[in-house]
């Protein structure tokens, strides 16, 4: 079977952890290219796992013999990745958030419609077994219908994870424009949608940086309110020093799910007027401090191979982001906004 061959652009942490190393697993990719502006990160990839490399992304994407771009690069720098690469006659992987307006976000997918090309945004938390499981129970009916949720995303902060440590980039808002709203909201926001079935229409939001010597908001809480009628909470934050917590609770109408929320097990459905109990034990979710596969570069390289449209492409990117960006305005105005 064809390979897909892959160039990367950014040869950071996600890139090192995830990405190329999710690439290097799969069978059916290549690693031919990697790009980063400080070649010695790009170099100790290429060490490990094959690969030409350099240290300007526009001649990579000219020069390399690639199918595919993965955009592992600051927020800023999503979408003129992305559209050259989509120009060039490249798919594209791009990186949550995937751009940092609504209006890059919609040149991103006109690009890629243009070249026939694919676009996906690499919004993992739709392929942890613990999500995919609650939203088989969710839709399943035995719950009844979603009412409610709260649903939280916290951890110390990219310190620890970045390569640049606590000079990183996430820091620094001519990089980032947002911060913990749109590294952790966003995957949230993007979860709860896929969950649901849904899509959020208003929102508001308190953002602010608490702690971190930052440029950007390092704790953000919004409160959402979907088509559906569905009420509920997420907070994304950079200020937990304690154990990572990826949690969502889904409040329904015959029931509760837990996920990520209960130490009895990763998944727990406890029935209404408790006449019943499940526990579901199935699997971790990837973390800063454990780097189990993703699972998004199996799944777009399975998209190349088939000539199948992604299920995270960049309409359902920009929907989430969209929604991100509506919250951070909201929280300007300190008022309930329609998200746009």
């Amino acid at each position: 079977m064809k390979k897909v061959r892959y160039g990367f652009v950014g040869a950071g942490s996600i890139a090192k952890h995830r990405h190329v190393k999710e690439a290097a697993a799969n069978k059916h990719a290549e690693i031919v290219a990697i790009c980063d502006l400080h070649g010695k990160r790009a170099k100790e990839l290429t060490d490990e796992y094959g690969g030409e490399v350099y240290t300007d992304w526009k001649k990579m994407i000219k020069e390399a013999d690639i199918d595919a771009v993965v955009v592992c690069t600051p927020n800023v720098l999503h979408a003129p990745v992305s559209i050259a690469a989509s120009k060039a006659g490249k798919h594209v992987l791009v990186e949550k958030p995937m751009s940092t307006t609504r209006a890059e976000a919609k040149k991103m997918i006109e690009a890629a419609k243009a070249a026939r090309k694919y676009l996906m945004v690499g919004q993992n938390q739709r392929l942890m077994p613990p999500h995919v499981k609650a939203k088989e129970i969710l839709d399943s009916g035995r719950v009844g219908k979603a009412i409610s949720f709260r649903s939280e995303f916290q951890h110390p902060g990219p310190d620890a994870w970045s390569a640049e440590g606590s000079k990183t980039w996430f820091y620094k808002k001519e990089h980032a424009i947002m911060g913990a709203m749109g590294d952790l909201g966003v995957h949230k926001v993007d979860l709860m949608r896929w969950l649901l079935s849904d899509d959020f229409v208003e929102v508001n939001a308190m953002v602010s940086t608490l702690d971190k010597k930052s440029d950007v908001d390092d704790h953000a809480v919004m409160v959402l309110k979907s088509k559906k009628g569905v009420v509920g909470q997420i907070t994304a934050s950079w200020i937990n020093y304690g154990p990572e917590n990826n949690a969502t609770v889904l409040y329904c109408t015959n029931g509760v799910i837990e996920i990520g929320a209960n130490p009895e097990a990763s998944v727990v459905v406890t029935y209404k007027n408790y006449a019943g109990k499940e526990m579901h034990e199935v699997g971790a979710m990837a973390s800063n401090t454990a780097q189990i596969s993703s699972g998004i570069i199996d799944m777009f390289t399975e998209s190349l191979l088939k000539k199948k449209k992604p299920v995270i492409d960049g309409a359902e990117g920009l929907a989430s982001v969209s929604v991100v960006l509506t919250a951070m305005e909201a929280a300007k105005q300190n008022k309930t906004l329609k998200v746009k």
